[in-house]
Parts: structure tokens; sequence; C-alpha cells
């Protein structure tokens, strides 16, 4: 099924730029002072906005992507892209109202698409933010910087190494500037924790414990007829093809966690759902950011029934090339614990769902402690290793899109914690020992491991390469 049309969008920078030099020039030719707004030519002008598209306008999107974007005046989200019509609706009633608000009257100028090839092929848009589910994020990141788009491209980087290591070299290739969603380097706990940890508070870095979740098991595997207005042969994409319900996919009203945030069709659970973010920390710290694990074992428990069929309770392990051990597991407190000769120091975010917060809330924790308080009030000298500094995720992006600088969580970088997830969920499955070519990004004299490295990809919905 070809993905449906969409409502095309006015080229807004060119009328600027034309309302621009047609004001200063009417000024001119009647004599009034060619004094006008300072908005008009400063950083934030309309002509010097970077113009955004969204794709995908779900959960993610409305609840975190867009609001930390439209807070920066340099930016305006000009146009929306889903595949659920009513989403696109919503998204655009969203958008309006924000800016609205903004500029003190009324405001329709956002777009909708139900097709991101239209979207990407608007000369207007200069980036894009793809918010979609983790199945769709190599495939949409290649595509938009063939169109030359900047993307901020929600974590997990990919379904598969294999489509993270193309989406990589796609982006190197183009030149264009992709920050991953990574967010916890943006934040103050974990920057600090990881230059504490780099710059020999903890002694010689040993060992690193990750707390994550399982998901439970579940969901009703019911076929149901496809909601009105929803491109569900697209919304597969490159995955198999599969009858519809409501577990498998999103709440057809509201924006609550969807289904298929527990199915493997789409996902590999909670090790890359949040392990993208711990494992990116982790690495941060250890000082393995563009490498990866040389050896990996462990377990985990999958359902037996139900509709769900991402892993449950389980323990991986690790080791890396310079000896250090990684471990990740439900057991532990949701963080990241860095284990050092001479003590240990562990972050996670402020708050977090836990046992005891109430229904619907999520318990404050401390999120930066040590074996030793006075290691956390170590000065780090002018002479010592100072991490990329980021105020704020999406901020970071929009800088690096004028100056065109790497931002702090490049596609490389997002890659490997994604790919060393993916190597833990594929240790889960085959139950052995894998032994890992970081370099070579495949498993040593394994064939069925390295069958796992890839899925086939449907026709017409394959990664462009």
């Amino acid at each position: 099924m070809p993905e449906d049309k969409a409502q095309p969008i006015s080229p807004l920078r060119n009328s600027r730029r034309r309302f621009l030099k047609s004001t200063v020039a009417a000024a001119a030719t009647v004599g009034f002072p060619t004094i006008l707004p300072s908005y008009l030519f400063g950083q934030n002008a309309p002509s010097n906005r970077i113009n955004i598209g969204a794709i995908g306008v779900g959960r993610i999107s409305r609840g975190h992507d867009l609001p930390g974007t439209w807070k920066f005046d340099q930016a305006q989200i000009m146009a929306v892209c889903d595949l659920d019509e009513g989403r696109v609706a919503a998204g655009r009633t969203l958008l309006n109202g924000v800016y609205a608000k903004k500029t003190g009257k009324p405001y329709t100028g956002t777009a909708g698409y139900s097709d991101y090839r239209e979207l990407l092929a608007n000369k207007d848009i200069d980036a894009v933010i793809i918010s979609t589910p983790d199945h769709q994020h190599a495939r949409l990141a290649v595509a938009a910087v063939h169109a030359g788009k900047d993307v901020y491209l929600q974590k997990p980087a990919s379904l598969t190494i294999a489509e993270g290591r193309a989406m990589v070299n796609a982006v190197q290739k183009s030149g264009r500037i992709l920050q991953i969603g990574s967010q916890q380097r943006s934040w103050k706990q974990f920057r600090r924790a990881c230059e504490l940890v780099r710059n020999g508070r903890i002694g010689e870095i040993t060992h690193v414990e990750i707390g994550l979740p399982g998901d439970p098991s579940g969901g009703d595997p019911t076929p149901m007829p496809v909601p009105y207005g929803f491109n569900y042969d697209a919304w597969l994409g490159s995955t198999p093809e599969v009858p519809y319900t409501l577990d498998r996919v999103m709440p057809v009203k509201g924006f609550d966690r969807p289904g298929w945030l527990r199915c493997e069709q789409f996902g590999a659970g909670m090790i890359t759902g949040w392990g993208a973010h711990h494992v990116d920390t982790a690495h941060w710290g250890m000082n393995t950011e563009l490498t990866g694990p040389v050896e990996v074992w462990g377990e985990a428990e999958f359902p037996k029934s139900g509709l769900w069929d991402v892993h449950g309770a389980f323990k991986t392990h690790a080791i890396y090339a310079n000896g250090m051990t990684m471990t990740i597991s439900g057991e532990f407190q949701n963080g990241i614990k860095f284990y050092g000769t001479k003590g240990w120091i562990f972050v996670c975010r402020d708050e977090q769902a836990t046992p005891t917060a109430a229904a619907g809330q999520a318990a404050a924790v401390v999120p930066l402690v040590a074996s030793d308080p006075k290691i956390l009030d170590s000065v780090i000298g002018p002479n010592e290793i100072h991490l990329y500094y980021s105020e704020d995720q999406h901020g970071n992006w929009l800088d690096c899109i004028r100056s065109r600088k790497e931002p702090i969580a490049p596609a490389e970088i997002g890659h490997r914690a994604c790919s060393t997830c993916l190597i833990h969920h594929i240790a889960m499955k085959t139950k052995r020992r894998l032994h890992w070519d970081p370099a070579a990004e495949r498993f040593k004299n394994d064939d069925d491991a390295n069958s796992r490295l890839s899925r086939p990809q449907r026709v017409p919905y394959i990664l462009p390469v």
C-alpha cells in the first residue's frame, strides 16, 4: 500500500525573504526611516530560524521532542507527519496553539503530512525530528540526510546493528548534523559522574552495573479491523506483515505507552528502550564510546504466551578489551554504578517510577551518590578531562545546526550504545558466551549470532543505501 499524499506546505521562507526586501524597499521609496523591528534581522528573525518538520507525533513527540524544541525561539516547527490522520490533526492543533500563544494572535501555519517523503521534499524545511517507533528510526534518518536535512533521532538508533551501521555511514557521508536523543548527556549529574570517573576519582575503573527493568507479558493477539485513517501497512514498514491488533500498535485515543514497545518485531524491549541511555552513559564514563564489548553472555526470561514477547527479568554480562566488565540487570537500582579501585559512584535520573510511588507518579531519588561524599565535592582542574558540555539536548542540536560542529550525541556514539544493547539482547537469545569484534562489528566464529545482526526487509520499505 503506498503511503498517502500529503497536504502541501507553502514556501514560508521565500515569502519571508520577499517580505523583508519589499518592506525595506517600500520604506526607502516613501522616505520613511528604515527602522524596522529588531526581530526581523536578529538571530531569531523569521528568515534565520531553523525550520523543522516532526516525523511521528505520538507520545514521545508530544511529551518530549516537540516541547523540547519549540521552547527555543531559533526553531520553528512548521510541519508534522504521521501515518495516523488523527495524530496529524492533533499535532497541528497542538503546535498552532503553541505558536498562537507565542505570537499573541491566531496561528494556523502548521502543515500536516501523511507521507514523510513529501515532507522531506519540501526545501523550506531545514531539519527533522524523528520520533517514530524503533523499527523506523534508521530508515527515516537515512532518507532525511539523503534529502539534505539535519536530524534529531530518538533513541535507540536502530532496530538492528546492520541498520545502525548503514545509518552512520549515510550521516557521515552526507555531512549533516544528527543528534541522538540520549538526553542524559545533557543532564548535569550524568556529566558530573562521568567526569569524576574519567579523572580517576574512584581510582581505576573495574566494573559497571546498569539497572534496567524488564517488561511484563500479556497483550491480546486477536486480529481487529485497521482503524480509519491509519496507514497500517506503512506503519509496519520493513517488518513482516501481521494482522492489526490494538496491543500491537498504539492507543487509538490518547497517547499512553504503546504496545509495540513490548513486541520484538519492532524493538528489543527495555534493553534498548532504556538501555540505550544507560549504556551510553556507561560508555561515556568508561571512555569506550567508539567501541564495544569483546565478550557478552547472559540469560533472560521471555513470555510463553500472549502477544508481547520482549524480555522480562534478565541478567547479562560483558567484558571490554581494556579489562573492564559490565553487568546489566533489573536486580540493580535503575541507573549506572561505576566501581573503581578506590570507591564507587552511582548516578540516575532525578525521578523514577518505583513500587513506593503513588499511582501515576514517580518517586524522587538522590541522582548522584558516591562511596565517599568527598568524591562528589572534588574540583576538576583546568588540565584534567572536561567532557563535552551541554545544558539541553535539543538546544545543543539547534546550536550545532548553525555552527556545523559535532553534537554531544552524534550518530557513531549513538550507534555504539545501541549496538552494545543489541549484542546483550543476542546473548539473551542464544544463551551462550559470544565473542564480539567491535572493529568488524561481527561475532567471531558464530554464524548463528551473526545472522541476527540484520533482519529481512519487506518491500517497499527497505533501508535506502
